[in-house]
């Protein structure tokens, strides 16, 4: 039995909890009926953060700032460069206070602060990209039309947008859509997770810091009910950004339908890393640890079904065991920590129940399996399990939680199969050192993103989404920018008009 897990106490245990207001209008504000929201570390379970709570009213005043600040201020007619400016300098700004934010994660989600950090680094590096995109936005030109006729078709910014995040990667998300949106022209009322709120309100002092004018963003903490229902249902809301579950994403959805706002949605995943026995399985196994255990499993990316061929299962089993018996799970504070807490005690139960019924089913758990004994939050041991079915709910529902279920194949048209036999379609995994194997699978596998002999890697340059109930859309890439826009044409005539349908 493992020795129970020995949390240290942070300086910000014997400290008051942060308190944090509203950003409306490019000024701090507490909620009118005076309502906050406290969270308590996962990894600690001090209260570290306090938020005032927005409800229906600070979201009208929210998108009524963003709604004026598109249709009568400057960031909208800015030049280009000038928007660009602004991003980069926020960028920079976001650098040097990057433990602060990675900190603030860790706190708040559970995350290991080594993680965070990475995490943060990468979003500096996507406002940067997000910045040289808003200087080659462009629309097109047609001189084809004739003597007398050009067309022009333009990319103009689409208005107000909601954005709403969830609590599993805090900074990192929001930093894949806010910075494209801006870069636009549009304005924007965020939303963060309530569980996981303060880096994204410093986020907001970045943003005024480096120049962004008041109005442009809006930030406000709340439930879903109170703050993402009316963010989603505004009249003024032109589009919504959501990132979270696939349940919750068809409710938003449905909300927005009613007055056909646009929608890009990045949803929920059940991603396969799929092995033949010619890959290299040391890397394999890395990686197949690597995709179950990060950030605790709490990732639409995880690689939480592991499809391995029949030849090397056991040995190739045997080899992930081992790693995951070596895995750091502990205080996400700590440098070392591969693992940290699940974000609430009620989530952790619930990825517990999918391991119970998975045994319950015939499935056996090869490597972990229950909560761990701490001082101080809540742990769950990184668990393996076996004799896995495609028709176990473990192989077709999103755990989100450090749970990897392994399945078996025979041919590549059985692991194609398994691997397309889920509701889901964001990513997967292939391990061969044949070429012919990977363009099959890759080709085979319906999912936004196949990574071949590595897994989860990311860059700004690359557009990420999901097939079927994965979501709609993309984000990042060349393209991101053009998501936040309407197209415009405008046609030219030169010279007196010909071909007078009266007279």
């Amino acid at each position: 039995m493992n020795a129970p897990l020995n949390i240290s106490m942070p300086a910000e245990a014997s400290a008051a909890p942060k308190a944090y207001k509203l950003l409306i209008d490019g000024k701090h504000v507490e909620a009118r009926d005076g309502r906050t929201i406290e969270r308590s570390s996962p990894g600690h379970g001090f209260a570290v953060s306090r938020y005032a709570q927005a409800g229906a009213a600070e979201v009208d005043a929210a998108v009524q700032s963003a709604h004026k600040a598109f249709e009568a201020g400057a960031w909208p007619r800015m030049k280009a460069s000038e928007r660009a400016a602004v991003l980069l300098k926020a960028a920079d700004l976001i650098e040097s206070r990057l433990e602060e934010i990675a900190r603030l994660d860790a706190l708040e989600s559970g995350k290991p602060i080594a993680q965070a950090r990475g995490e943060i680094g990468g979003a500096v590096d996507i406002w940067r990209y997000a910045a040289s995109l808003a200087r080659t936005l462009h629309g097109e030109s047609y001189a084809n039309l004739g003597d007398d006729m050009l067309g022009v078709v333009l990319r103009e910014p689409i208005g107000v947008v909601s954005i709403i995040t969830p609590w599993n990667f805090p900074f990192l998300i929001v930093s894949q859509k806010l910075p494209f949106a801006l870069a636009a022209g549009c304005t924007a009322v965020v939303k963060p997770s309530e569980m996981t709120s303060a880096s994204t309100f410093v986020l907001g002092d970045v943003l005024l810091e480096a120049g962004l004018p008041a109005g442009v963003v809006n930030i406000l903490a709340g439930l879903g009910s109170d703050v993402g229902a009316p963010m989603v249902g505004h009249p003024l809301v032109e589009m919504v950004s959501f990132t979270g579950s696939t349940r919750v994403g068809k409710m938003t959805m449905a909300a927005a339908s009613s007055s056909l706002k646009k929608v890009s949605m990045e949803l929920g995943g059940k991603n396969g890393q799929i092995v033949f026995p010619d890959a290299d399985l040391e890397a394999a196994a890395d990686a197949a640890v690597f995709g179950g255990f990060f950030n605790a499993g709490e990732c639409c990316n995880a690689g939480s079904r592991l499809i391995v061929h029949e030849a090397v299962a056991d040995d190739f089993l045997g080899a992930v065991k081992a790693l995951a018996e070596r895995v750091k799970v502990g205080d996400p504070l700590d440098d070392r920590t591969k693992v940290g807490a699940m974000i609430s005690a009620d989530h952790m139960a619930k990825v517990a129940g999918y391991v119970t019924a998975a045994k319950n089913g015939g499935g056996s758990v090869f490597s972990g399996g229950g909560q761990l004994a701490s001082n101080a939050g809540q742990y769950l041991d990184p668990t393996i399990v076996g004799n896995v079915t495609e028709d176990m709910e473990i192989a077709r529902e999103e755990v989100f939680g450090p749970v990897l279920s392994v399945l078996t194949f025979e041919t590549i048209e059985k692991a194609l199969h398994i691997a397309n036999n889920t509701p889901y379609g964001l990513s997967a995994g292939v391990w061969s050192a044949s070429i012919d194997t990977c363009m099959s699978v890759a080709r085979g596998v319906r999912s936004g993103t196949v990574w071949v002999n590595t897994f989860m890697e990311g860059y700004p340059e690359l557009p990420f989404g999901g097939y079927k109930q994965s979501g709609l859309g993309r984000e990042l890439g060349k393209r991101a920018v053009e998501d936040y826009t309407e197209e415009k044409t405008i046609q030219f005539h030169r010279g007196q008009r010909t071909g007078w349908w009266v007279g």
